[in-house]
């Protein structure tokens, strides 16, 4: 199959209400995707992530819903497919970050992380394939995190999703690698973000080489240059966008 243009692919990002997933969203679509742009609930705050990216002269759409039902995933995808046509890029970023010692964390505090950051992930892939498989230039991107590798304390339920996150882009690597999909992750540091909680602990002891946090657009940069039909020999690997903070 030939490779297809930058102006022909379709994206689907997740948790792209603010933040990194707005601007993934923004990026690929200066890239010359048209998006499909998730929020769990807040419709405002996406419909604005929906208009920069047709600001940039692209298409988009939004979908609204709990990625932990699993018809969730099929009813993006549909709107994926009804809407552009084709799916070729799945960016995989929604999660929560809740901190709990795990004396105090209950299982269903467990749960509720692992179930948006892994869980939901799981359930997106399995709906993406057969569009993906039909894709010359398929890719498959994974938001994980720095304390995914480095552990952090009151964030075992978080750093437990992202480590997994890690472990499954490597397995689908492995099994997708025939059908030409490319499987990745991004982990990113310390970034500078509108938070809807108070500043995380642990972040007080974070430094990095370069002394300063990252901005969502180096995120979504890394992510962009992931997705680029002529990066086809990269898969299977952890993308470190971290100041320095963490050297591999």
């Amino acid at each position: 199959m030939t490779e297809p243009a930058a102006a022909e692919r379709v994206a689907l990002v997740t948790g792209a209400s603010r933040n990194i997933g707005r601007a993934i969203s923004e990026r690929l679509a200066q890239d010359g995707a048209d998006v499909l742009v998730h929020a769990a609930s807040d419709r405002a705050s996406v419909e604005e992530t929906a208009g920069l990216v047709r600001a940039t002269g692209r298409r988009a759409e939004v979908a609204l819903g709990d990625l932990t039902d699993p018809a969730m995933a099929e009813r993006m995808v549909d709107a994926a497919l009804e809407r552009f046509g084709r799916l070729d890029i799945v960016v995989a970023n929604a999660a929560i970050r809740p901190e709990s010692t795990i004396e105090e964390m209950s299982f269903e505090d467990w749960r509720r992380v692992l179930s948006l950051g892994l869980d939901s992930v799981f359930l997106l892939v399995k709906a993406a394939l057969p569009a993906l498989k039909r894709s010359p230039a398929a890719s498959i991107v994974m938001i994980g995190g720095l304390t995914g590798h480095s552990g952090a304390a009151h964030r075992a339920h978080v750093i437990a999703a992202k480590a997994g996150l890690v472990g499954f882009a490597k397995a689908l690597a492995h099994e997708l690698g025939p059908a030409g999909i490319a499987v990745n992750t991004v982990a990113p540091g310390l970034i500078e973000t509108r938070r809807a909680g108070s500043e995380p602990a642990h972040h007080a002891a974070r430094t990095n080489p370069l002394g300063r946090r990252g901005t969502p657009e180096e995120v979504a940069a890394a992510v962009a240059s992931l997705t680029r039909p002529d990066m086809r020999y990269v898969t299977g690997q952890t993308l470190h966008v971290n100041g320095g903070a963490l050297m591999v």
